[in-house]
């Protein structure tokens, strides 16, 4: 059995904690390890507060983003997708399992949500699409519960 959603939200912050909770929602459903669960939505929020932030600085951007999550087997694949102006050419790297640059300062106030992305998750890759727009797409493995519906077998 698989698990496959897709949510189309619009650029305002209130969507954020709604991707996050109907993402916690499925995993305690699926019966997904509370660590890894806590892990992957902290990775969705930051994803998405970027696309709710940043998607929305040209006048060719749309007023929405979409979130799709996909859990099939021990794995989970997330991508946000938003129609804005797309990441800087630094932060489009390949998929790598770990962050390599250095954390921005610790006094900061933005440009901690990829880095921490990248920290909580196994895989991570941030692109942009044709035309316009940033994907950030990340994929974690899971850990199940004794009790799980979903657990891999």
């Amino acid at each position: 059995m698989s698990i496959w959603w897709s949510l189309h939200l619009r650029r305002e912050a209130a969507s954020v904690p709604l991707a996050r909770r109907l993402l916690l929602g499925t995993m305690e459903t699926a019966g997904v390890d509370p660590d890894i669960s806590y892990d992957l939505s902290v990775a969705l929020s930051e994803a998405c507060a970027n696309a709710v932030e940043h998607a929305g600085d040209t006048e060719s951007a749309s007023g929405e983003y979409r979130v799709t999550a996909h859990i099939e087997g021990d794995r989970c694949h997330i991508e946000v997708t938003d129609s804005g102006p797309g990441l800087p050419l630094t932060r489009r790297r390949p998929v790598r399992p770990r962050p390599a640059q250095p954390t921005p300062h610790q006094h900061a106030e933005h440009g901690r949500g990829l880095f921490l992305i990248e920290a909580l998750v196994d895989h991570v890759q941030f692109r942009n699409k044709p035309g316009s727009g940033a994907v950030v797409s990340f994929d974690k493995v899971l850990k199940w519960r004794d009790d799980a519906l979903l657990k891999a077998s």
